[in-house]
């Protein structure tokens, strides 16, 4: 302490007293590797109370390697100067409660043992808390850096609470580390925001918080989830998250955002988006500036090895603007979305299927063929009555959607798998569009409905090329039997010329006629007729008349099968062509 060989803790109580006694409001403090009671440092700040205010007001004032062992309390306490506290050890409840720190602030390598509230505090110089350790719940709600706040490789073990904090400048929360729960919640970010390599080993909690220019979060790892619903992003965003949970619910993005993630389940419900926005997932581990990856042990439960990233929800969302790439929609829920048939599906995107192999349904077996569903469609069809086993049970909270709101779903994601020259794709969603029409209702009449189980029946919308030509040979096999049984006369009738001579000779004249097919009679099954009833049928699946004379009852089966086999052979080129034009 100056003037004198000892600090303050080990001076005479006459000098103590003295020392204390010439202080005033503002004075310059240095108490530099000071052991502090709770009573010194009461008596300290009493010495140093402002009578206008009641709180007190120091200068410059110097607490580096100091030790406070019991309770700080510096609650409303004005520093006019530089306040330093680096390597200061506080190792019980400490509070800097509305405090007002007009120079810098410097608290590296601090370590709080206990509670410690910078609650409305203000920093109008640089707040330094880098290498600082608090041990116990940390809260700087309602406070305000107004300068740079530096929280590197900072370490939080219990809750961390910034809810409703003010960054006007730069906020660097790079390689923290966050134990427990970290409250982040409607924080304003005026300036950049840098969270590099940090790790949250429980949720991070970015609710409501405000970031007013461009941002970009991360590479970030959290092993809880990562919290944005009702943030603002004002300018371009960059967020890249290793996290299991991402909720983004009535998020709104005013600038165009880009979302790269690892092993996160998202739920984007009635996000805004006025441009475009991006959610990608990242195949490989984020790497830090310095090219090394950003370790991911906090995950080392997410679920999945891939690392896939899994839409939850997109109900409310204008997906106009929306670009998703290589994220798995299987479990998404897609009713509600507005211009759904806009959104841009990039490399891998994968959709859930139906129940493989055989099912029993009202006595008899069910075999669903392969295709890609919604997950509302699982939920549908396993809430119905004698339910096929392999459906996916809807969670409770997820609502009830039907075939009335799942048709123009499957027809919107048709529409922007055609969009973007991937018929295949498209026809799975075709499929099931006619599938909630079929079973729908309300707003299909039975009409309709009939109308669209014959085409099911028939051809599988015509997407089914096997089944096509399943009754393709079969009407070819009725016809043959048809024509062989009733179709084919007892014997080719015969010509026959008439002709009457007129006497003294002269030019003759000759009728031709030819005999009505007789019905035929005895053995009509014989290689003959065979070859003729299969050179009619034929001719008639291309729509061509084979010249062939038949019965009255051949003419009517002949003229059935030019209707129905080419609509059949027209259905099965119909399904091949769906499955493999680009």
């Amino acid at each position: 302490m100056p003037g004198h060989t000892a600090c303050l803790a080990h001076l005479a109580d006459a000098d103590r007293g003295a020392y204390l006694a010439g202080l005033t409001r503002g004075t310059d403090v240095d108490h530099r590797g000071t052991p502090f009671t709770e009573l010194l440092l009461d008596a300290l700040l009493n010495a140093l109370r402002d009578p206008a205010t009641g709180h007190a007001r120091l200068g410059a004032a110097q607490f580096d390697s100091a030790t406070f062992a019991g309770e700080a309390w510096f609650k409303s306490a004005t520093f006019a100067g530089d306040a330093g506290f680096e390597s200061a050890t506080f190792q019980s409840y400490t509070t800097f409660r509305s405090a007002t720190f007009q120079g810098h602030a410097q608290f590296r390598l601090a370590t709080f043992h206990s509670y410690t509230g910078f609650e409305s505090a203000t920093f109008q110089g640089e707040a330094q808390f880098k290498w600082a350790t608090f041990q116990g719940n940390t809260g700087f709600e309602s406070a305000t850096f107004q300068d740079h706040a530096e929280f590197t490789s900072a370490t939080f073990q219990d809750f961390a609470g910034f809810e409703s904090a003010t960054f006007q400048d730069y906020a660097g929360f790079e390689s923290a580390t966050f134990q427990d729960l970290a409250g982040f919640g409607s924080a304003t970010f005026q300036g950049d925001a840098g969270f590099e390599s940090a790790v949250f080993h429980s949720d991070a909690k970015f609710e409501s918080a405000v970031f007013e220019r461009w941002v970009s979060l991360g590479p970030l790892v959290c092993a809880g989830k990562v919290g944005l619903s009702g943030a603002v992003f004002n300018g371009p965003a960059t967020l890249s998250f290793a996290t299991n949970r991402l909720e983004c619910r009535r998020t709104r993005w005013i600038s165009t955002a880009e979302v790269r993630l690892r092993y996160a389940t998202v739920d984007l419900a009635h996000a805004v988006f006025e441009y475009p926005l991006t959610i990608a997932a990242e195949a490989d581990p984020f790497v830090r500036p310095d090219g090394q990856p950003v370790a991911e042990q906090a995950l080392a439960g997410a679920p999945g090895a891939d690392a896939m990233v899994r839409m939850a929800s997109l109900r409310g969302v204008d997906a106009a603007h929306l670009v998703l790439a290589d994220v798995d929609l299987s479990k998404c829920l897609f009713t509600g979305t507005v211009h759904l048939d806009q959104v841009r599906l990039e490399g891998a995107c994968s959709f859930d299927t139906v129940p493989s192999g055989t099912h029993w349904r009202h006595g008899h077996p069910t075999r669903f063929t392969s295709r890609h569903t919604l997950a509302e469609e699982h939920h549908w069809r396993a809430s119905q009555p004698a339910a096929a086993r392999g459906w996916k049970a809807a969670v409770p909270g997820t609502g009830h959607a039907g075939p009335t709101q799942l048709a123009p779903v499957y027809r919107a994601l048709r529409k922007a798998f055609e969009d973007s020259k991937n018929e295949p794709g498209a026809a799975d969603f075709y499929y099931g569009e006619m599938e909630m029409r079929r079973h729908d209702r309300t707003t299909t009449s039975p009409a309709e409905r009939g109308l669209l189980h014959t085409y099911w029946i028939l051809s599988g919308y015509g997407l089914r090329a096997l089944r096509a030509l399943g009754w393709l040979v079969a009407a070819m096999l009725i016809t043959l039997v048809l024509l062989m049984g009733f179709g084919l006369p007892k014997d080719d009738p015969k010509q026959e010329a008439t002709g009457t001579v007129p006497p003294g000779g002269g030019k003759v004249t000759f009728e031709i006629e030819k005999g009505d097919p007789q019905n035929p009679t005895g053995n009509r099954f014989t290689g003959k007729r065979f070859e003729k009833a299969l050179n009619v049928t034929l001719n008639s699946v291309v729509f061509r008349s084979s010249g062939q004379d038949l019965t009255t009852a051949g003419t009517y089966i002949e003229m059935a099968s030019r209707l129905v086999e080419p609509t059949l052979l027209a259905l099965a080129v119909l399904a091949v062509r769906g499955r493999i034009k680009r």
